[in-house]
């Protein structure tokens, strides 16, 4: 197998001001945002998950998106973290193998990070993003360097914990950049879990598609804030 030669990742709009707080109409547009980021790369996903997978993960992360744009769409009178919580377990009953668990528990932890919160300072982005991370700690045992998701999710919270910042374009820009590097880095590891982990350093090369989706996942939160 040829190594992976595609560019992935994203571009920095730092320049541009946003307001400070995150309020619930700018949370919708940035998960709305993300549910359409997610859905244009769906065909990456999958193309990277063929290569050792089954080859079907942009396909549920596709439904996913469409879970997350159903649910933001028809969002009333909950606060944010009822709304997360709620949006979490939504997710976990999408078909398609871990993804829906898996996604759905970190939506659930995002939740439980804001609870009974109608409006999102920077710290509580950190709360929000870190009580995710634990929450999926919860049902995984991977780790950086064992190529999955975690990678990038791992660093997303290792990069907001380096900032002492309560500026939120900083801290879901950190928190991108940690996605980012972790998903990139998991091309040097060999894959440790799945049906990818009998390919051996095979793997070598490749980025992982879960890390990958992570890696949108918070490229569209940060990018949905700056638009």
């Amino acid at each position: 197998m040829e190594r992976n030669s595609m560019v992935i990742g994203f571009d920095d709009r730092s320049g541009k001001m946003c307001e400070k707080e995150i309020t619930k109409n700018r949370l919708q547009k940035m998960l709305i945002y993300t549910a359409d980021l997610l859905k244009q790369h769906t065909d990456l996903l999958s193309d990277i998950d063929s290569k050792f997978g089954d080859g079907d993960h942009g396909i549920t992360v596709n439904r996913i998106a469409d879970c997350i744009r159903k649910e933001t769409d028809n969002w009333t009178d909950e606060n944010m973290g009822d709304f997360l919580d709620n949006l979490g377990i939504e997710i976990m009953n999408v078909n398609g193998g871990s993804a829906g668990p898996l996604w759905g528990t970190l939506f659930q932890g995002f939740g439980q990070g804001v609870k009974n919160k109608n409006i999102l300072d920077g710290d509580l982005v950190k709360d929000m993003i870190e009580a995710g991370i634990r929450e999926m700690k919860t049902i995984s045992n991977a780790g950086v360097g064992d190529k999955t998701m975690m990678d990038a999710l791992i660093l997303a919270g290792d990069y907001i914990g380096k900032i002492q910042s309560e500026n939120v374009e900083e801290v879901l820009r950190a928190a991108a950049n940690g996605a980012e590097a972790g998903m990139k880095a998991t091309e040097n590891y060999v894959a440790k879990f799945g049906r990818a982990k009998s390919y051996g350093e095979q793997t070598l090369g490749f980025p992982d598609a879960g890390a990958v989706g992570m890696m949108y996942l918070f490229k569209g939160l940060y990018e949905g804030y700056m638009v």
